[in-house]
């Protein structure tokens, strides 16, 4: 199946990574990918280092991305992680392929829409690719068997808060 996980509340990376630890605790061999996150210390990515059959590959620079005017170096990992992506679908060694941040990508132009949807028409079967982030475009959403929309009421940073190690990154 093709899942996405979009909307403009927190949470979307983190399901992805609930579903990934839910499915290597069965066994299976799972590769994130994640687009536009070039911080290797985010909390899930130190946790995945210890989770066998979870590989994590950050595709990204440690700065934000320009909407609309992204830098070389910006284009140039989002390539990278489209090709994972591909390579890593068509392998037969992964069951669960999430690309954390694709929905992000294709809204900044980083990844144009038809290599995302020829991505998802290229699916097998036997494995169930996700994406992540908000702004998911409706083409993306009408291949998808499971969308799930994460919704902003109420956030810290309305009242000043700061991203927090441990909960926010």
């Amino acid at each position: 199946m093709f899942e996405v996980y979009t909307g403009d509340g927190k949470g979307k990376t983190t399901a992805a990574f609930g579903l990934a630890l839910r499915a290597t605790g069965h066994g299976w061999n799972v590769l994130i990918v994640q687009f536009m996150k070039g911080n290797p210390e985010y909390g899930e990515v130190i946790a995945a280092r210890g989770v066998e059959g979870l590989t994590v590959v950050q595709t990204g620079l440690p700065t934000f991305v320009e909407k609309g005017n992204p830098s070389p170096e910006d284009l140039t990992e989002a390539a990278r992680g489209l090709a994972l992506a591909r390579e890593a679908i068509g392998s037969g060694v992964y069951r669960l392929v999430i690309l954390d941040e694709m929905n992000v990508a294709v809204d900044y132009g980083l990844v144009k829409l038809d290599d995302a949807l020829s991505l998802i028409d290229a699916c097998p079967d036997e494995v169930e690719l996700v994406f992540t982030g908000r702004g998911a475009k409706r083409a993306v959403l009408e291949r998808a068997e499971l969308v799930s929309e994460v919704r902003e009421v109420k956030h810290p940073y309305q009242k000043g808060f700061v991203n927090r190690v441990g909960i926010d990154y």
